[in-house]
């Protein structure tokens, strides 16, 4: 096993990871492509703020792209990226200072190819917001913000709760959540009525676009979710978040940062939500 893994690497992967580093090197204006998923498209933002200090970042999304995963519950359906869920992401890329331009992806040049981490025949259970600055060679700060959103201008202070079906941990249930209030669940409205089963004060509400639900879980009183894009953009935002982890299958998120906390007992996720809910 570990002789096919070094005949993998040295069979050009190595040498696309060397042509994306010396584009870094040796150019001040960088061209990002990404083809999804939605939080992993986000989990990216924190390499390309970071080279932000120092070159002209563009950053183009392919919608589209066929996932190969046999996965029926998938928001996009057979695709990454829907071009539906692009339109509703484009709005919250532009509102991302540090990127010059963000753009459809039509076969512009493309200087850092971020799907490149895709390939790689490696245990993928690491810290995803780590997989892009590894095939990039910088370091950053991740306890420091990379997404960029104002308070909601009207939803504010609340717990918001968004929890894909995808990667439910099987140990633990939400029916303590009975004993507090103000309770908000934004995303898909079939993974409202799941969890309305066991919160029945559980709110929903229907955003237009990623930029607004970016904007709520900055004005929430904290986050709680499981591996999907909303705790990327809460882990971003750097907001009091707590994240739900996907027994043992798939750890691929870990908060960084402070007020942040990751639980898989049940025990654990109370103390922490209760912590959360008094700050």
């Amino acid at each position: 096993s570990l002789q096919n893994r070094i005949k993998w690497f040295k069979s050009g992967f190595e040498e696309k990871i060397i042509k994306i580093q010396n584009n870094v090197k040796n150019k001040k204006e960088i061209s990002f492509l990404h083809s999804g998923h939605l939080g992993d498209v986000i989990d990216s933002l924190s390499v390309i703020k970071e080279l932000s200090k120092t070159h002209t970042c563009n950053f183009f999304i392919e919608p589209n792209k066929t996932i190969n995963l046999k996965d029926n519950k998938h928001p996009g359906g057979k695709v990454f990226l829907s071009e539906k869920m692009v339109n509703m992401l484009m709005p919250l890329l532009k509102n991302q200072s540090y990127i010059s331009h963000v753009d459809i992806y039509r076969k512009q040049n493309i200087d850092v190819d971020l799907n490149l981490f895709k390939e790689i025949a490696m245990n993928f259970n690491v810290d995803s917001v780590r997989w892009y600055l590894q095939i990039v060679g910088v370091q950053a700060d991740l306890s420091l913000p990379y997404v960029i959103a104002e308070p909601h201008k009207k939803i504010k202070n609340k717990v918001v709760i968004m929890r894909t079906i995808r990667r439910n941990n099987y140990f633990i249930n939400y029916k303590f959540i009975n004993r507090y209030k103000n309770i908000l669940f934004i995303g898909l409205e079939d993974e409202y009525k799941l969890l309305k089963e066991e919160i029945s004060n559980l709110e929903f509400y229907n955003c237009k676009d990623f930029l607004e639900i970016a904007e709520i879980i900055k004005s929430s009183k904290f986050f709680l979710g499981n591996l999907s894009f909303g705790y990327s953009a809460a882990e971003g935002l750097k907001v009091p978040r707590l994240l739900e982890c996907y027994p043992p299958e798939f750890p691929a998120m870990h908060p960084n940062g402070k007020n942040a906390y990751e639980f898989y007992f049940q025990n654990n996720f109370e103390k922490w939500f209760d912590r959360l809910y008094k700050l």
